[in-house]
């Protein structure tokens, strides 16, 4: 069992204060074109409307393959989790035929690296949200090694295993934007790497992040759902933007985008 690592800090531990703020960010109007998505992973009294707004468009499948980067360093560089998730809202069980059908030439079965992570886990209840009283999977897959290849080795699991199994699949990765930086700071630096990842260009986006020296935590999830997306011809969409400044002021920031890819 993965046990919640931030329930009480990210979000709420009480069931009815979750539910109270997922209802408050989620207004769900699932569009069926929607294969993948960019949520941030903050807490969400920050980052949770942004997120929500993404939520509000992820359509109801089999399966959600989460990935998110490893702040924590434990771990195998690209790791996957097979355990059953749990978070305040219930159970999330691992969909074990998906990984299965995955070569796994570069994910390697870990749960060191789950167990202190925050950047899957707090996307979890809010799957739980959208999908209220029917069953689902997740294939939870955190990232140590970010580079350009490896993005594209971990997106070519993820088609493969997809592709053998015939499931409906939505691809999450979880990222903030820029951290630590003046608010007006923020917003510029985070706008060339949004309109980056909307020009669906992953080596273009792999420049701009290098270049700028940019601070996005999940910069090798980001690349996994655009090449995930590249290859099932899909086009990208910010669907929200905000930074933690627009919650309370403070002299620096962190910057949350909200895309979603549709084929």
């Amino acid at each position: 069992m993965r046990r919640p690592a931030v329930a009480g800090m990210f979000y709420p531990s009480n069931v009815e204060s979750l539910m109270a703020m997922l209802r408050e960010f989620v207004d769900y109007h699932p569009d069926d074109s929607v294969i993948a998505c960019v949520s941030p992973h903050a807490g969400y009294v920050y980052s949770g409307r942004t997120a929500g707004r993404v939520y509000s468009l992820i359509p109801q499948v089999e399966t959600y393959v989460i990935v998110g980067p490893n702040h924590t360093g434990y771990g195998s560089p690209v790791a996957l989790s097979t355990d059953t998730w749990l978070t305040p809202l219930g159970e999330v069980e691992v969909d074990t035929e998906f990984v299965e059908a995955m070569p796994k030439k570069i994910v390697d079965l870990d749960e060191t690296a789950h167990r202190f992570e925050h950047s899957l886990e707090v996307q979890v209840p809010f799957l739980q949200y959208i999908n209220m009283g029917r069953n689902f999977k997740i294939v939870p897959i955190c990232m140590g090694m970010q580079d350009e290849e490896t993005a594209r080795e971990v997106a070519e699991e993820i088609i493969t295993a997809k592709e053998e199994t015939g499931k409906d699949v939505v691809v999450v990765a979880s990222s903030d934007m820029h951290h630590y930086l003046p608010d007006e700071e923020c917003r510029r630096r985070d706008k060339v790497v949004i309109e980056a990842i909307l020009s669906m260009d992953v080596s273009k986006f792999y420049d701009v992040i290098y270049r700028m020296q940019a601070s996005v935590c999940g910069y090798g999830p980001i690349a996994v759902a655009m090449i995930y997306s590249n290859y099932h011809k899909a086009i990208a969409e910010l669907v929200d933007y905000s930074t933690s400044g627009d919650v309370e002021p403070m002299a620096e920031v962190v910057g949350y985008a909200g895309i979603v890819f549709r084929a």
